[in-house]
């Protein structure tokens, strides 16, 4: 019997491009990896992918090709569709831990030469400047609520206390402010996000798209060759413009609402354990779950998830069970909130409409005149652009706005969010609705979620009423 062998495919000595081929030849020929990446170049490589991935459609092979690309400079609005991939990795420049300087803000194409232009610059301007004038004031408050430590010097103390003052003043930084983002994907997941980044109503989002397009293919020019805009994707965007739809603030009272869920929920997930580990069909699992007294399901429940700590992630049975939910959130939470990419998500597009939240720390350190002045001042900008580009408007609006978010995930995805997002160094606006998750699917399905690994002592009610 041959020796079992692990070895890497180095992209430092092969082309992604040839590390798919490698991969994709072993299904047909019985030579090693290594023999078979020996005899293919990137010319015999392509033929390859022409043929078999292009001509045949077998897109599964272009998986193999990973590409790291660098995005600098490019604005937070931008961002949403770049990271809107579920299977590619992202690693954003992050508006809690660096700050940000008063001319780093987009304006896009479409203004070029029109009248609105010179207004959302100095909307932005005034932005920028107010978050900046903030940063000292709410520093202060925060200084005084946590001294510094004895022999701590002034770099690990600022460290230690920057959220928590920056977390308050981001909330002014608008949807224009500029970012960085670091992207992984293989090439069948970037030529995806290609397709969408060139059918996007947004122009810098389109130029973005060719310029990733360029980059790739020069490391893969085979698999994204084809990388072109999809005119399904661009009448969409034409047919459902948000602005042939009133927004009314009042419409949902309530900021987050558990609309769906499946009542039966829990009996699926622990049939689907008792299917995994016994011989019975999944039928006949449900019925002796649904048979089970209260307290022996109790103990398939412990069964199940009882050993599960704070660090493990549960058994993929829990995705058997899902959740849907309407959540009215800041546009900065938000901004962190899309990161979890495996549960579904559908934002409806960021106004100005839904009013925009106060951070209790702009407030205690006296600085809630002047951001009120600066918030309205963007919500009045956001209306003259809008009435002309609701899709331009978007880049005005600051992060302290309110953006409604429909969501779909499965149990197995709550606990992840929600022992992530409620942990005590996650920003107030995801650990409030953390929390709220929680404790709306704790309502109607407690056998299972008290297996959460959630920290004591906090509600969303109390984290509301101490930072907002």
């Amino acid at each position: 019997m041959p020796p079992r062998q692990i070895y890497l495919l180095s992209p430092k000595e092969l082309s992604p491009e040839t590390i798919a081929v490698a991969f994709a030849k072993t299904s047909r020929s019985p030579e090693s990896f290594r023999d078979i990446a020996a005899g293919l170049s990137d010319e015999k490589s392509a033929e390859f992918h022409e043929k078999w991935v292009v001509g045949y459609g077998h897109a599964s092979v272009a998986e193999h090709a990973v590409l790291h690309i660098a995005i600098e400079n490019v604005s937070r609005l931008a961002v949403e569709c770049i990271e809107s991939n579920r299977l590619a990795s992202y690693t954003e420049k992050s508006t809690r831990y660096q700050k940000w300087r008063l001319d780093d803000f987009f304006i896009p194409p479409e203004l070029d030469d029109h009248p609105l232009r010179a207004e959302t610059a100095r909307t932005c301007r005034l932005l920028f400047d107010t978050y900046a004038d903030s940063l000292a004031p709410v520093r202060l408050l925060v200084e005084k609520q946590n001294p510094r430590r004895p022999n701590e010097s002034e770099e690990a103390y600022d460290r230690r206390i920057r959220s928590q003052y920056v977390d308050s003043c981001r909330f002014l930084l608008p949807a224009a402010s500029l970012a960085n983002v670091g992207m992984t994907a293989n090439a069948r997941v970037l030529e995806n996000a290609i397709r969408k980044m060139l059918s996007h109503p947004l122009a810098e989002v389109r130029l973005i798209g060719e310029e990733v397009r360029n980059v790739a293919r020069a490391e893969v020019p085979t698999l994204v060759k084809y990388a072109e805009a999809v005119e399904y994707l661009i009448e969409i965007n034409k047919n459902y413009n948000h602005e042939g739809h009133e927004v009314h603030e009042g419409e949902n009272k309530d900021w987050c609402t558990l609309i769906d869920f499946d009542p039966d929920g829990e009996t699926k997930v622990l049939a689907a354990g008792l299917y995994r580990f016994g011989g019975m069909d999944y039928a006949t699992a449900l019925e002796t779950v649904r048979a089970t007294p209260g307290a022996e399901r109790e103990k398939l429940a412990e069964s199940l998830l009882g050993r599960l700590s704070r660090h493990d992630t549960p058994l993929r049975e829990l995705e058997h069970t899902s959740y849907t939910f309407d959540l009215v959130l800041d546009q900065g939470g938000y901004a962190e909130f899309k990161r979890h990419r495996m549960m579904t998500q559908t934002p409806q597009a960021l106004t100005a409409r839904l009013g925009y939240e106060v951070p209790r720390r702009i407030a205690e350190a006296g600085f809630e005149d002047r951001y009120r002045l600066a918030m309205d001042a963007a919500a009045e900008t956001y209306e003259k652009l809008a009435g002309w580009n609701p899709h331009a408007a978007g880049y005005v609006v600051p992060n302290g706005f309110n953006r409604r978010i429909l969501f779909s995930m499965n149990l197995r995805e709550v606990f992840a969010f929600c022992q992530l997002r409620a942990a005590a160094n996650a920003h107030f606006s995801l650990r409030r609705v953390a929390r709220r998750v929680a404790e709306e699917i704790s309502r109607v399905h407690p056998l299972l979620t008290k297996y959460m690994h959630l920290p004591e002592g906090e509600t969303w009610q109390g984290i509301e009423e101490q930072f907002l």
